[in-house]
């Protein structure tokens, strides 16, 4: 039986996937469980999204509803194929709701209908709108409309979304100030929850067991996540013109490709691939310096990466392009330059920096400043839950 009573629970509909390198969604449910129960909602899939996917085509084949610990559970919903057509798009927040309901059901052995804890909503169109609930939080963690070209997504449409959400919302959370401002200029006022790490997770990095599929001539520069378009290609091929370069992550279907073929090509180039969040310490071991190198424009200016904090976390040094998020953070642990020469010069002094006990703890204790924890209990208390509550 999941811990407490319906009356409890949080309906987390998430943005982004549960499996995978762990993204803000995940983190977030994870540490917001220490206040209440949560069920993560995964984004919708249906019998086709394998084969457009297919590091999601074993979804469907798993039970739909997982219970993870007595205070976290993971549903996977399920929709008609074509789900995107607009003749079939009206047919799924039914559908989300209908597989909602009886996963709450399964959880508590009950068809009572006592209001939810809360339902916190990182997607635009909340499926859960309908849900009884005593508090709605729109969790804003990317500007979907400053980004719909890249995302492909028609920005009239998103804009019609964004203010539905925010006019069903009792609360507004934003990941960046970026965001927070154009809001505050339509009089929507917004509560700044920015990214975080989880401190804990990367305390022992030193020790972690060494990869036996990097073989890079030390000091190592490192970027470790996703790579797609809106990272700046031309900022790592700097990087490796005068320093070694390991890059840990999947890439995005039709990336660049012959340019990002060529860069891992390079003998002091190495490209892993995705690999398990578990493993993410063992590779961080081998880098001294951590990337963020993000193209400007509007969608990433609003945007909060989440690596730069778990480079510090781990101790490690960063140099990352001058995105709003690094000025909020307001630290001289961070190293910044825009241009593909300037930062590849930042790279090169960050690595000539000797890696005392002294500064990788200054590193880690910034970093225990920005943990997911902090960030959840400011969720937490936009949905009215007192500190007294939080579950260690």
């Amino acid at each position: 039986m999941f811990e407490g009573s319906r009356g409890d629970l949080v309906v987390y509909y998430s943005g982004s996937r549960w499996d995978g390198p762990p993204g803000h969604d995940r983190h977030m449910a994870e540490a917001l469980s220490r206040f209440r129960p949560v069920l993560f909602v995964e984004p919708i899939v249906s019998a086709l999204t394998g084969f457009h996917r297919p590091e999601l085509a074993g979804l469907l084949d798993r039970p739909r509803l997982r219970v993870l610990s007595a205070r976290l559970a993971h549903l996977v919903t399920p929709v008609v194929p074509g789900f995107s057509r607009p003749a079939v798009h009206r047919l799924v927040p039914p559908m989300v709701r209908r597989a909602t309901r009886r996963a709450v059901q399964k959880l508590y052995g009950s068809t009572s209908r006592e209001p939810l804890a809360a339902v916190v909503c990182s997607r635009f169109g909340d499926p859960g709108a309908p849900l009884p609930a005593r508090r709605r939080v729109f969790y804003v963690t990317d500007d979907l409309v400053a980004g719909a070209g890249m995302v492909g997504l028609s920005r009239d449409w998103l804009l019609r979304e964004e203010a539905a959400s925010l006019r069903r919302a009792d609360a507004v959370a934003v990941v960046s100030e970026s965001i927070r401002e154009r809001y505050a200029r339509d009089g929507v006022h917004a509560e700044l929850v920015a990214n975080g790490c989880q401190p804990d997770a990367y305390a022992t990095v030193d020790e972690a067991p060494v990869p036996a599929d990097v073989r890079l001539p030390g000091p190592v520069a490192g970027l470790l996540g996703h790579v797609n378009d809106r990272i700046d290609l031309a900022l790592l091929e700097a990087v490796a013109d005068t320093s070694s370069l390991l890059i840990v992550g999947p890439v995005a279907p039709g990336y660049d490709s012959a340019r990002f073929e060529a860069l891992t090509a390079r003998p002091n180039v190495c490209w892993t691939g995705p690999k398990p969040y578990a493993e993410m310490p063992s590779y961080l071991r081998l880098i001294d310096v951590g990337l963020t190198p993000y193209a400007d424009n509007a969608f990433n200016r609003a945007s909060f990466p989440l690596k730069t904090l778990e480079y510090l976390a781990a101790g490690r040094g960063v140099v990352a392009t001058p995105l709003p998020a690094v000025t909020w953070l307001d630290t001289d642990l961070v190293n910044t330059a825009s241009t593909p020469a300037a930062f590849a010069a930042r790279v090169r002094e960050a690595l000539a920096l000797p890696r005392t006990e002294e500064l990788a703890a200054r590193r880690r204790a910034f970093a225990r400043e920005h943990s997911w924890d902090r960030r959840a209990r400011q969720i937490a208390e936009l949905l009215g839950v007192g500190a007294a509550e939080v579950r260690r």
